[in-house]
């Protein structure tokens, strides 16, 4: 006979995978794969450094979550009309309070995944994880959040690209050469589709609660278009940067990832057709893998 206490264990886990999101977590993955492939390739790569960025960039990005599923049901966005995901501060699966102390045991893991990559790194890995942090809170903190004032795009693109393709290379090879920044803006865009299909998925929403989104403030045609001109841009990169053109060797395999262009397009075409908020969930996880397998063909075609 079921031990009742291990079913219970099991629907609370389960509840707390819910509140991580796991279909966002490709936005931590995938500057991790990419920083970390071209450290390899230059001679750099040094694994504890890499599971220790990968671990706490995951930790991040987990944190970010609970603390949107927190800030957005204390601020009245999330409602008993939310289309998106379940938010399990909202279902009522999680206390508020017990939601903020969850939030910070897991940026407190952070932290302690990061000590050996500031002893390593010194300030600049110091700075860059305690401003990670700091923009993971302002992100849905109040009503001057990044969410709110329409800011959030750019940091997106900011903390699951440059900086963190730039900060995986640099804690393993110390040093930061301006190509490895440049093949960061890949993930930063694509990080950025995912939060657009978010944002026009939840325009009603973020409307009622004063969000300011960029698709609360143009609409959703330009949120089509945004989407569409990131996912371009981030394939055609990998072909310049294949070519050499920042000075470096030519790495004629790096533009592995123009393969995807047919599962970019049918993206597009998903979020262009789609009206049903609803409808637009699954398309969250296809372009967070589509990010995945961007940042795998780039980093192995780097080596080849």
């Amino acid at each position: 006979m079921d031990d009742p206490t291990d079913a219970q264990d099991v629907r609370r886990a389960r509840v707390w995978l819910w509140a991580a999101r796991p279909k966002t977590l490709g936005a931590a993955v995938a500057p991790v794969l990419v920083g970390t492939g071209m450290a390899v390739e230059a001679g750099a790569g040094h694994l504890p450094s890499a599971v220790l960025a990968l671990a706490g960039a995951i930790l991040i990005q987990v944190g970010v979550n609970y603390h949107n599923d927190y800030a957005d049901y204390v601020q009245g966005a999330d409602t008993q009309d939310r289309v998106g995901p379940l938010r399990v501060t909202q279902a009522g699966l999680v206390s508020p309070e017990t939601m903020r102390r969850a939030t910070i045991l897991v940026f407190g893991l952070a932290v302690m995944a990061g000590l050996y990559l500031i002893v390593r790194g010194g300030w600049p890995i110091l700075a860059v994880g305690g401003a990670s942090i700091g923009a993971a809170v302002w992100y849905t903190a109040g009503r001057y959040s990044l969410a709110a004032l329409g800011l959030a795009d750019g940091f997106v693109f900011a903390f699951f690209g440059p900086v963190a393709v730039g900060g995986t290379y640099y804690v393993q090879a110390l040093s930061l050469p301006l190509e490895v920044l440049v093949a960061g803006t890949g993930p930063g865009l694509l990080s950025i589709g995912i939060l657009l299909v978010n944002n026009v998925r939840d325009v009603a929403e973020d409307r009622r609660a004063g969000k300011r989104t960029l698709i609360v403030r143009f609409g959703r045609r330009f949120g089509v278009a945004a989407y569409g001109g990131c996912m371009a841009a981030a394939l055609l990169l990998s072909a310049v940067l294949a070519t050499g053109v920042l000075g470096t060797t030519p790495h004629p395999w790096a533009a592995l990832p123009l393969g995807l262009f047919p599962l970019a397009i049918e993206s597009v075409r998903r979020l262009s057709n789609t009206t049903d908020p609803q409808k637009l969930n699954p398309l969250l996880g296809a372009t967070g893998r589509l990010l995945v397998l961007w940042a795998l063909l780039f980093a192995v075609g780097w080596n080849l």
